[in-house]
């Protein structure tokens, strides 16, 4: 099996549940719908941008094999509902597992943060994982309050519809926030009702980042999330 995840820009807004629908049809299985809708509009403070125009939704999928001949079909029904898909095969390691699942196709709590990461132009590739794989996230776990945390690390830049250069990605993160932590800091950094420990993660976590992002390099947004696994 390997994972796909497609980011769409669309001309118009789609339901989940027709989305996943429709590529199941096609032949994928495991499939995650991430959307940027009502439910986590007040995160503006947590949004970056490379300055391109954020996805409206992210896809993510699980299919027998990312080929062309056994995609096509998948790429097909994505592109159904967007004006613009960039897709990649990737790497999906599970840092934090959800304890709490949702039923099949409700949203699930809290709100799932989307980081798309480029490399530095300062870090070659080993190093750049080194760094951000065996030492970021122990950081990361310890300063915010994750209940879910995925690293989909690329492994090769399938669609580029939109005009982007995908292969500037090299990864891609999922982490899970309490709804709360939208629009609190404190609760976001694991630190709610105590500003001194607020502090320090805050800072723990900026100097860790430091080490492997640019600013003004990333992509960041928050989403519902919605999951649509066998029954």
């Amino acid at each position: 099996m390997e994972k796909l995840i497609y980011s769409l820009r669309w001309d118009s807004p789609a339901q989940p549940s027709d989305i996943a629908a429709s590529v199941i049809k096609a032949g994928a299985c495991r499939v995650r719908i991430n959307l940027r809708d009502d439910a986590v509009a007040g995160g503006t403070n947590l949004i970056q941008s490379r300055g391109r125009a954020l996805p409206d939704c992210v896809v993510q999928l699980w299919l027998s094999s990312g080929n062309p001949m056994f995609r096509s079909a998948v790429d097909e029904a994505v592109r159904a509902f967007a004006g613009s898909v960039t897709a990649w095969l990737v790497c999906e390691s599970t840092i934090l597992e959800n304890p709490s699942r949702s039923a099949r196709g409700e949203r699930g709590a809290g709100f799932a943060q989307m980081a798309f990461l480029t490399l530095p132009q300062t870090l070659g590739w080993p190093e750049w994982r080194r760094i951000w794989r065996d030492s970021h996230t122990r950081i990361a776990i310890e300063t915010q309050s994750t209940f879910e945390y995925r690293q989909n690390l690329v492994v090769e830049s399938l669609l580029e519809d939109d005009g982007t250069a995908p292969q500037d990605i090299v990864a891609i993160v999922e982490e899970c926030f309490p709804i709360e932590a939208l629009t609190d800091p404190l609760t976001f950094f694991g630190a709610a009702g105590n500003p001194q420990k607020f502090r320090q993660n805050l800072d723990s976590m900026m100097e860790s980042c430091a080490r492997f992002i640019t600013p003004g390099t990333i992509d960041v947004f928050p989403t519902s999330q919605y999951d649509f696994n066998e029954e």
